[in-house]
């Protein structure tokens, strides 16, 4: 990460504009960014001159919001004047106080989705149900964020940050509250509505971590602060494999104290998330005063002309990212599969093991983080997308191999080894296809691409859970997770065939290839006109000249 409150200046940028306060010194006209206000000037619009041939001469190419101090004009010109020099942009010191806190409420999130599932045992005895109903408790995120993911997206892109952090947090808690309610034997239907409440919070959750690194964060630092913020959901779901078990120890038939330990492990959700929601209003902010990068710098953050139908239309025309939505789709949703169902497949082979079934689960997930955080730092030092993405997939599904034929092998260090393997590499591609996807389909909205991808891994998790847990069911562990790595292998072939467009990094770096849509200025072709016109009678004066001089 970033100094906090430094400039940070892209290549090629100078570190900060410097001149001379005096007679020859000028204000700097700024292109404007939309991050702040500006006003019409009093001389009928125009600029004000630009940068001074002094300026010139020291190496004056880059404009540094430290000059809005120097040059209190400068501020004023940013919405009406436009020079061919970038922006310095700066750092907010709230980034990661609002990173803390997002990656908080998403990890209540993800730990009330796993919550169920790693308790099978229990929760079909204390509510008198089958494994498959208790299946659907988890299954209901996944269905849920398929028909609402357009609606969140569009909220997103046209509401902003805020309202949408506020109502993913607020209805995270509100889900929560209504599982306190729901501990009685026979209130399941009860439990089922506070899942699926909190599965729509999930909708205005996942799609956050590529929007929040955007529009916050610096280009060196950008997909490390995606990776932190996915990895506050990786976490809640380790802490789901490991908590309930010891919260909600297995007591057989004393479900009195089964219900006791249930509601326990609910308020002390419900706590945890109101806390949270209470935190969420506070800090969360739509974006920072000054723009964080260049690619930031120069998109208009107006929602006015945004047109959400021509967004989604222009990313399924774009052949990378279908290639991409389907790859991430497969990995991730063979991810949701395993986690769903990981304590099935542990005690089809060792019986009675639920707490080791967690921590297996809790081995998986916090490999995961690691290679999250260091997949992360990766990009931001090599910006190596595809070649990382493309080897990743390929080491996921050679440990979704190893596990799969070690999990039976009788010794269960055997399998939280290679479970670690597993999720080091499956739960680390989960950022990596983010910020790919990010990258491939600039300048549209972060959030959409995000929800996109999200979308596709539910789809796919709905049937592999569904498959699986029937292989499973019917035959073993290794029919169900050999359906998966068949699936993996398919991926592998799909991200090989993504081509690598780096748009983002290119505006970073100041090779413009993707045109953006910039805000309006002050007639461009206008001035345009006015230089052609101006050259045009250079040349006839000098032409003339010449000819006098022959003659």
């Amino acid at each position: 990460m970033g100094g906090e409150g430094t400039e940070m200046a892209e290549p090629g940028e100078s570190r900060e504009a410097s001149g001379e306060v005096g007679e020859e010194a000028t204000v700097p006209a700024l292109q404007s960014n939309g991050y702040l206000a500006g006003k019409k000037l009093d001389n009928g619009g125009s600029c004000m001159p630009l940068v001074t041939e002094k300026d010139v001469a020291v190496g004056r190419n880059a404009i540094s919001f430290a000059d809005l101090e120097k040059y209190p004009e400068a501020e004023a010109m940013l919405s009406d004047c436009t020079v061919g020099v970038k922006l310095t942009p700066r750092l907010s010191k709230r980034r990661l106080v609002l990173l803390a806190v997002f990656s908080c409420y998403s990890l209540v999130n993800a730990f009330q989705w796993i919550q169920y599932s790693i308790l099978t045992s229990v929760f079909t005895r204390y509510y008198n149900v089958t494994s498959s109903e208790i299946d659907w408790l988890s299954i209901s995120y996944m269905v849920t964020y398929v028909p609402l993911i357009f609606p969140a997206t569009w909220l997103l892109d046209t509401r902003g940050l805020r309202l949408t952090a506020l109502l993913g947090s607020g209805l995270n808690c509100l889900g929560a509250w209504i599982k306190c309610a729901s501990v009685q034997p026979n209130l399941y239907l009860v439990t089922l509505l506070a899942q699926i409440v909190c599965s729509v919070a999930q909708v205005f959750i996942l799609g956050l971590p590529s929007r929040i690194a955007s529009v916050w964060f610096g280009p060196k630092e950008v997909s490390t602060a995606c990776a932190v913020a996915v990895l506050g959901n990786q976490l809640g779901t380790a802490i789901g494999f490991l908590l309930p078990p010891v919260l909600v120890p297995n007591t057989y038939d004393d479900l009195n104290l089964i219900g006791h330990n249930i509601s326990i492990m609910f308020y002390g959700t419900a706590g945890v998330s109101t806390f949270l929601f209470l935190l969420t209003a506070v800090v969360f902010k739509e974006k920072p005063k000054y723009p964080p990068s260049q690619s930031q710098a120069v998109l208009d953050p107006s929602p006015k002309d945004h047109s959400y139908k021509q967004s989604i239309f222009n990313l399924f025309r774009n052949v990378p990212f279908i290639l991409l939505l389907i790859s991430y789709g497969i990995m991730t949703g063979a991810f949701y599969s395993v986690s769903t169902l990981l304590n099935q497949m542990i005690l089809t082979d060792y019986a009675e093991e639920e707490i080791n079934a967690g921590r297996i689960g809790l081995t998986l997930v916090v490999a995961g983080m690691v290679g999250s955080i260091i997949c992360g730092l990766w990009l931001d030092h090599t910006k190596t997308y595809k070649q990382t993405t493309l080897v990743v997939y390929i080491l996921s599904f050679v440990g979704m191999v190893i596990f799969t034929f070690t999990l039976n092998c009788g010794n269960l260090l055997v399998v939280f080894v290679t479970g670690g393997v597993l999720g080091f590499f499956m739960t680390g591609y989960l950022p990596l296809g983010f910020e790919f996807a990010v990258e491939i389909t600039y300048p549209e909205s972060e959030g959409t691409s995000s929800g996109l991808l999200n979308a596709s891994a539910q789809i796919f998790g709905i049937v592999f859970t569904l498959i699986q847990g029937k292989l499973i069911t019917v035959y073993n562990p290794h029919a169900g997770n050999s359906f998966l790595f068949v699936w993996m292998f398919i991926g592998i072939i799909l991200t090989a065939l993504i081509k690598s467009d780096l748009r983002r990094h290119n505006i970073n770096s100041g090779i413009v290839t993707v045109d953006i849509k910039s805000i309006p200025i002050d007639s461009p072709i206008e001035d345009e006109n006015k230089t052609s016109k101006n050259k045009t009678e250079s040349n006839m004066k000098n032409e003339k000249t010449q000819l006098a001089a022959v003659l």
